[in-house]
Formats: structure tokens, sequence, C-alpha cells
């Protein structure tokens, strides 16, 4: 078996400076209803990790005083978390846009009957994770009957304006590829979904983001047990470009796990590489200076090739 040891070093990717903090990421927990083989979390319904209150609390009390713009809820599922609601109640309130990363099955789960009606109250954006517009192709990567309630909920959210002009309620859809490739161009692509999406199924949607799979725990271990690992991360530098540096999302975003700890990203988060910027082995939210961050360096290391090889891949999708 392959091994799944960076196979580099960690002065083998480009070094990066971070520019103004505009969006805190917050993973709320490694909950979620479904087991997906390219999960960088490792989320799953086992999962036992969740954010206690003292910490959304924390988030609040940050995005205040930074003066943040964007909030970005993630996990795991996010809205599984007891207290998702509060922090999206509360983030609105202070004029924070809100992201809350939606993997659409979560809006039939028993007792979130309503949550897709929350959503569109709230005027969060919806980023929804549909990796293929075929059906096969989706259950074989997410579970079967994945598909079906995705577009059950994609329905329920076009419903309340989702995706609709004018409506202000944007619906993002996220493929991601379904092994060791680099997605296709995004706008080819994303005039593939609509096509297909809204003639097969009447369903509409705002954009499509591509996002190339991260070589990081569960993906990372299948493509180790196929012994498609390290061609992988050679296929990611081979496709390097420098111009996507200037892009990457580390250069204006922290990442919060469920205890209030800080990262670069979301996968440094999972790779437990600590944020960079403050020269400490762990940094909390509560001790954080943003003014600290600017110009501050970002920690890097060989799957930080993902988001920058061919077209780029972010948690926003294509870079170039």
């Amino acid at each position: 078996m392959a091994s799944i040891e960076p196979i580099g070093s960690l002065d083998d990717f480009p070094s990066i400076r971070r520019g103004r903090l505009t969006t805190v990421q917050a993973n709320l927990g490694y909950v979620c209803n479904q087991t997906c083989f390219h999960c960088h979390v490792n989320a799953g319904p086992n999962r036992k990790e969740v954010m206690q209150r003292d910490t959304v609390d924390e988030i609040l009390g940050f995005l205040d005083r930074a003066g943040i713009r964007t909030l970005d809820l993630t996990g795991g599922a996010p809205e599984l978390n007891p207290h998702f609601r509060d922090l999206v109640r509360a983030a609105r309130a202070l004029g924070v846009e809100v992201l809350d990363r939606c993997n659409l099955t979560v809006l039939s789960q028993p007792g979130q009957e309503d949550l897709a009606e929350f959503l569109a109250m709230q005027q969060v954006g919806v980023v929804a994770s549909l990796p293929c517009y075929i059906e096969d192709n989706v259950n074989a990567q997410r579970g079967d009957g994945v598909f079906h309630d995705s577009i059950r909920g994609l329905h329920q959210l076009n419903a309340l304006g989702y995706g609709k002009p004018g409506t202000g309620l944007e619906l993002s859809l996220v493929y991601n590829p379904q092994g060791p490739q680099l997605p296709p161009p995004q706008v080819e692509l994303q005039a593939a979904y609509q096509e297909h999406l809204g003639r097969q199924y009447g369903i509409a949607f705002t954009r499509l983001l591509t996002i190339a799979n991260m070589p990081i725990n569960r993906f990372a271990k299948t493509l180790a047990r196929r012994g498609e690992y390290d061609g992988y991360l050679r296929t990611l530098r081979l496709a390097h470009q420098d111009t996507n540096l200037e892009h990457v999302m580390c250069r204006s975003l922290i990442s919060v796990d469920w205890q209030g700890y800080l990262y670069d990203c979301d996968f440094n988060q999972m790779l437990h590489i600590p944020l960079a910027a403050t020269g400490r082995p762990r940094t909390h939210l509560r001790d954080l200076d943003p003014d600290a961050l600017d110009n501050g360096a970002v920690a890097v290391a060989d799957h930080c090739y993902g988001c920058t090889a061919g077209q780029g891949s972010s948690c926003g999708g294509a870079l170039a």
C-alpha cells in the first residue's frame, strides 16, 4: 500500500503571506448524516465532536470586534449543531453575511423539516454539495439515495426563492471529481449543470463551484489503498500555477475548529497544522488580535497544491 505521508518537504510549496482578514470559517463539528468517500474531515454519524455554546459566543464576539464581513459555516453537517440557528441569528443581527455549507440531504432529516425556511428567512447563502448531475455518480460517491434526497432539497430551496434572480437568496452548487483528477473548467461545467438540472428537474441555481479533492483523511486513505496517492500528489504539483497564489482563501480567511482553535484553512485543521502567523503551537480565537494576522505567514505543506493546481481551487471554487 502506498504511503499517505507527504512526499516532499514542508519547504516544497511556495511561501504565502496573509492579506486582510475578511472571513471566519467555523467548523461546528464533525457530526454528519452522510459518510462520503472523498471527505477530508472524516465526518459521519458516529463522530462526537460538536462545538459548544461558549465557543459559539466567542465566535460572535470576534466577529463584532474584528469587523468580519463573512461567516462561513461548515462541518460535518453544520446544521446538526444544536447552536447552529442561534449562531446564524446573532451573526445576521451583526450585519455579517452567513454561508451555510449544506449537504442538501440534511434538509429532510428528522427535526430539520423547517430548516430551508429558516435559512431563507435569515438570508443565508447556501453552498450545496452536488458532486455531479448524474444520479449514479452521486450515489457512488456519497451513498445510496443521496441524489434523490439532494434533488428534493434543491426543490425546497428553489420554492423559497433560492437560485432565482432578484430574491437575494444565493444557491451555489459544489462539484468535486469522482477520483484523483483535477476538476474540469468551471464555466463550461456550470453550463452543463444548468442545462441538465433545468431540463430534467426544473432546478435553478446561482453558480457552480469546482473544488479539487484534497488528499487528506478518508480520501487520502482511499487513494493509498488503490495505490494512487503519490500519483495524485504529483498530478497536483505538475499542474501548479503561481498566479493562483494571489487568490487562495488562506490569505483572507481563518479556520476555527469545534473547540475554538485556529488554523490557516480547513484543510490544515484536519492535518492539525496550527495557524502560522502568531508563531504559537496553538492559538485560540479568544486570544487572537486580528491585526496581528496582517502580512503574517501561512502554514503550507504538500496538500496546498490542491488549491493552486490548474484553474485553482478553494472553498469559493476556481481561482482563475
